[in-house]
């Protein structure tokens, strides 16, 4: 990969980490303006409250009993076990393995939630958060695409550089604060609870970052960069050369040692300040201690420490130096998988350290820093297990369960606090590791998975067996102290199943006529480079979506809108459905769905003209997410990344328990907002299309303490 440019979103199911002009990651410029100014401000804050505390005391106190005063409620926790799938559950529940979730749907309700199409979890938690389908939130994909250069940009966020500079030597001085933009459209339902006055504590919610204001406290999720500006770049330490390779999610480095000494450097972010932009190099020091059983970490500037082989460091701060006396805080964590024959270390991508964060990740700024100081630095990535370093090698299986649950254990001593200081009003928080170890260790489940007979089969069914087992104990752990008059909601954003063979679209769309490479060419390189857009009616992008090259939306669009469009999109949903595998093997795809036919809101145009909805055991090739057309269409998945959720949405839902007695046993992803909301007893918008779940005489009772489960 590129070290100097931005990886796309390599643990967010795409890919191939492969450089993204059109993101850009925040830069040393704006690192430094961004966390310096808003931690003076709020300093000068933090006086001003102290000073006006007595009065804001006294406000509070009147205006919290008019507000709780038409609740029903006083609080409402909802967990978020992304990924959890219904058919698990289930089977757990029924072997007694899971007494929890069982108490909690034998007491209150339990049913398979209905996920968002695509099932695609920025998409899903969009709509949870605004009750709303997709075209009202704007959100269809990790990826959107560019009609311009038909490149793709991460869906949920823009960053872009400084507008105004001042040339000093090499130097470029930022005068201004560059654009830090949402794409997510539309109101979660926590701000319009700060609007009546019910504050709320978000937690790692997906698509929250860059952060926005409203009565309460919420620290980003998903989507939210390192400090590279990617989705998470590890680095790779090794001195066996044949690891050295492009890696999908990661940077390998080739390492020699010189007697026990090891001198190399640690890559960083791009120092923006330069005329010429170049990463950040902050020299690296190894000196191994065979006797000892491990080595000297040295980084230039920092205190060395010793580190275990086979031993995860704690989060330690790195400090990279730009110039002009500025400096970007990060933090990561390393592990040495062999000091001999060859010397290999892994590290973690660079997080934003949240006890100086060089981004806003927190709502307040200070909510992150607060948090540091009382738990210890933690994980502020928002695809946070490194999914892609067990596919690639830097990590071994029980490394990547050791680190996903330790970020699990921060996510947790969060939720408690947030329980303290919460006592009235919601408490959310997603956790997402649910979601990355079934991704890395389905095939267990799956005997006939092709990664199993590419790879030997080191653990068993037994990891997700124990994972569900965990998360039970966390739902016991939050129920235990709920409280009279708390309500729990428990919910996953869509389901899981096997992912055993990829389907390359574009190669399928090259074959059959759809898509033309430029003359001499039999395959692409990335991103569709090679693609002779002038004779190309469609492209697929993404982990579901398919787009025509539409004349006047597209630069070099041919297909004509209106009816000529429409019968391409008919031609193509009845071509692509009767797509065998191996001739006649099982449907690659279930379904196909017209965005004009599912969505109507004010942000359809941008959605994929096509949603793909492919069958169980496949999901769109790693290739074929990355605009690769080569001569592939269908091909084994022998990744260790083998359980995905990117299929027709009727096949993955969700779950959904509550401590209280649902009125309806359909209920939609999309119902969740305005139930918080009438639970608080305020009306949801009209422009919400979910519906309330809790029946009104249930609520009335909930307010006398009845109808709700102990």
């Amino acid at each position: 990969m590129k070290r100097t440019s931005l990886p796309l979103a390599a643990a967010l199911f795409l890919v191939l980490a492969a450089p993204l002009a059109a993101y850009i990651g925040p830069g040393a410029g704006f690192a430094f303006l961004s966390s310096f100014l808003v931690l003076f401000v709020t300093f000068l804050l933090a006086v001003f409250s102290f000073l006006s505390w007595p009065f804001r005391f006294v406000w509070k106190a009147i205006r919290g009993q008019r507000v709780y005063r038409k609740s029903p409620v006083d609080r409402v926790v909802i967990l978020g076990l992304d990924g959890m799938e219904p058919t698990l559950a289930e089977k757990f529940m029924a072997e007694g393995k899971l007494p929890n979730l069982a108490r909690l749907k034998k007491e209150g309700s339990y049913a398979r939630l209905r996920t968002t199409t695509p099932a695609i979890s920025p998409v899903a938690w969009s709509s949870f958060m605004t009750g709303s389908e997709p075209s009202k939130h704007n959100i269809f994909d990790f990826l959107s695409r560019d009609p311009r250069t038909y490149l793709p940009d991460l869906s949920s966020a823009r960053i872009g550089r400084p507008k105004r500079t001042l040339a000093l030597g090499k130097y470029l001085v930022p005068l201004s604060k560059p654009e830090i933009r949402g794409m997510r459209k539309s109101v979660p339902f926590w701000k319009i609870l700060g609007q009546k006055g019910i504050a709320s504590t978000i937690l790692r919610v997906p698509i929250t970052f860059p952060p926005e204001k409203f009565k309460g406290h919420l620290l980003s999720g998903m989507c939210a960069p390192d400090l590279k500006g990617s989705q998470g770049t590890f680095a790779f330490f090794t001195e066996d050369a044949d690891k050295v390779r492009k890696h999908e999610g990661g940077v390998a480095v080739l390492v020699r040692r010189d007697g026990s000494v090891i001198r190399t450097a640690l890559s960083g972010p791009e120092n923006s300040l330069l005329k010429k932009p170049a990463e950040i190099l902050l020299p690296l020091t190894v000196t191994v201690d065979k006797e000892a059983g491990g080595a000297w970490i040295a980084l230039a500037g920092h205190k060395k420490f010793f580190l275990k082989e086979k031993t995860f460091s704690p989060w330690t701060p790195v400090t990279f130096k730009p110039g002009l006396g500025m400096k970007i805080r990060g933090t990561c964590r390393f592990r040495i998988a062999a000091l001999e024959p060859m010397f290999e270390m892994y590290v973690t991508p660079l997080n934003i350290d949240p006890e100086k964060p060089a981004l806003p990740i927190s709502h307040p700024f200070i909510y992150a820093v607060y948090l540091s100081k009382l738990l210890g630095r933690f994980i502020t990535l928002g695809e946070a297990n490194d999914t892609w370093a067990l596919n690639e090698g830097a990590l071994d299986e029980s490394a990547f369960l050791e680190l996903t649950y330790a970020n699990h254990e921060e996510w947790e001593a969060m939720l408690r606090n947030a329980l303290a200081k919460t006592p009235r009003g919601v408490v959310t928080i997603v956790f997402e590791t649910t979601d990355s170890i079934q991704h890395m260790f389905f095939r267990y489940l799956d005997k006939a998975h092709p990664a199993l007979k590419s790879a030997p089969a080191r653990m068993s069914a037994a990891v997700i067996e124990d994972l569900y087992k965990r998360m039970d104990g966390l739902v016991g752990r939050v129920a235990a102290g709920l409280g009279g008059k708390g309500v729990l909601f428990v919910m996953s954003d869509h389901g899981f199943k096997s992912f055993r063979r990829g389907v390359n679209l574009n190669s399928w769309l090259h074959q059959n006529g759809y898509l033309a490479l430029a003359s001499g060419r039999t395959e692409s390189g990335e991103w569709f480079k090679g693609v002779d857009w002038t004779r190309t009616k469609a492209y697929a992008l993404g982990l579901g979506g398919l787009y025509l090259n539409l004349e006047g939306r597209e630069s070099q669009g041919i297909v004509g809108p209106g009816a000529e469009a429409a019968a391409l999109k008919a031609e193509l949903g009845r071509k692509l459905t009767a797509l065998k595998d191996a001739g006649n093997g099982p449907a690659l795809i279930s379904r196909v769905y017209d965005r004009d036919a599912v969505y109507a809101g004010p942000y359809k145009d941008n959605a994929p003209d096509l949603i793909i909805g492919y069958n169980e055991g496949y999901r769109a090739s790693w290739d074929g997410v990355t605009g690769i057309v080569n001569g592939v269409v269908v091909e084994d998945n022998l990744k260790a990344w083998s359980g995905d959720h990117c299929i027709d949405p009727a096949l993955v839902p969700g779950v959904l328990f509550s401590s209280l007695k649902l009125k309806r046993t359909d209920p939609s992803i999309m119902d969740v907002a305005p139930t918080v909301l009438e639970l608080f007893g305020l009306t949801p918008p009209a422009h919400m299309d979910g519906r309330g779940l809790v029946d009104p005489a249930v609520l009335a009772g909930t307010k006398r303490g009845q109808g709700r489960a102990s």
